[in-house]
């Protein structure tokens, strides 16, 4: 490793990159705060180039650096990497940071089954983890995930499941990581996809595995697509797990309105913003990172589904909009959510009645 590492240092981040002859143009870094430009540039320094930021108000940091005329690569003095649906990413933890505990846990035995979903959308592709041991013909709480694999690789929500199961904070259940074709046109508040999923995807899922009481999670535009899936189809999910919603509208998101499907999402939430009554009242748990841009409309859109008498929580978290933020909320956000849904050990409970924590 370089002499020179980029590291948290007191009340600053320090970020270095070793060019002592200083054959780069110029240094750049690329992050997800939201930090103005003229703050982000790298000065020269004896052995290369040095940037210098106060210590931001996060658990971690992920970043790039952008060498002029090379483009963005990760950072070569610090090994920390995470993966990501656009590549690699360096991060930094800040002082206070822990990783979640179920991470190092020993998951139950299990298996992986892909289940191909034929839907007027096209072919869906699916991947039912279950708990190993247990027939399909056994009735069990079902849990779907939008963006699934990436979630699966990305936030290790299979060895969540595994993890939560091992440790009896969860009854056993299954998972279905759903695998988008056309993210951006399925997930942007898209009626056919809402139909596809409620009338095929689920039903081929459920005629393969018996179970009660589904419950769907996604971020971005997955929680979006969620919400509105369930909005279309009332009663189809006993509960939504909404990590960093899309619920732009223009008042909190103008910067979202070269989005190619921008009309269609402000409209659906424009919709349910309001209504005067809400279709369904499943349980919903609500995350968000508190910099990240999306918070505004989340907290926005949990106050409005509160007022409409869903049983709404909200947690924001000191991250970004990223696979490792929502990782870290898992427990206890979802595990919460999962269990007033589905109840005690066994799974059956009807879940918690009123109140809500948005």
């Amino acid at each position: 490793m370089p002499a020179n590492v980029s590291a948290v240092e007191g009340a600053e981040v320090v970020f270095r990159l070793d060019d002592p002859t200083h054959a780069f143009a110029g240094v750049r870094l690329w992050q997800e705060l939201g930090l103005a430009a003229e703050l982000l540039e790298f000065k020269p320094v004896d052995y290369g180039w040095e940037l210098r930021l106060p210590r931001p108000s996060v658990h971690r940091m992920e970043y790039l650096f952008d060498i002029a005329n090379l483009g963005t690569r990760i950072d070569p003095t610090n090994p920390r990497a995470v993966g990501g649906a656009f590549g690699q990413h360096s991060w930094l933890p800040l002082p206070g940071y822990v990783e979640p505990a179920w991470l190092t846990v020993q998951p139950i035995p299990s298996t992986l089954t892909p289940v191909t979903v034929e839907s007027p959308l096209g072919q869906v592709h699916v991947q039912v983890w279950a708990p190993e041991g247990i027939a399909p013909a056994f009735e069990l709480p079902l849990l779907l995930a939008h963006d699934g694999p990436e979630f699966a690789a990305y936030a290790g929500l299979a060895q969540y499941a595994g993890a939560m199961v091992a440790g009896s904070a969860l009854p056993p259940f299954r998972l279905a990581l759903i695998e988008p074709t056309s993210r951006n046109l399925w997930y942007a508040a898209n009626p056919q996809y809402a139909s596809a999923l409620t009338q095929y995807v689920l039903p081929a899922v459920q005629a393969q595995y018996r179970s009660r009481r589904p419950v769907m999670m996604g971020a971005s535009l997955g929680a979006l697509a969620a919400l509105h899936a369930e909005w279309s189809f009332p009663g189809t999910f006993a509960g939504l797990f909404l990590q960093s919603g899309s619920f732009f509208t223009p008042e909190t998101d103008p910067q979202e309105a070269k989005f190619e499907f921008y009309a269609e999402v402000t409209g659906f939430v424009a919709q349910v913003l309001a209504a005067t009554t809400a279709p369904s009242t499943p349980a919903v748990g609500i995350t968000a990172g508190t910099t990240e841009e999306n918070v505004h409309n989340n907290r926005v859109m949990a106050a409005r589904l509160a007022e409409l008498g869903l049983d709404v929580t909200l947690d924001e978290t000191p991250d970004m909009h990223n696979f490792t933020a929502w990782r870290d909320v898992l427990d206890p956000e979802l595990t919460e959510l999962l269990r007033r849904t589905w109840g005690g050990a066994d799974g059956t409970g009807a879940g918690r009645v009123g109140g809500t924590g948005a």
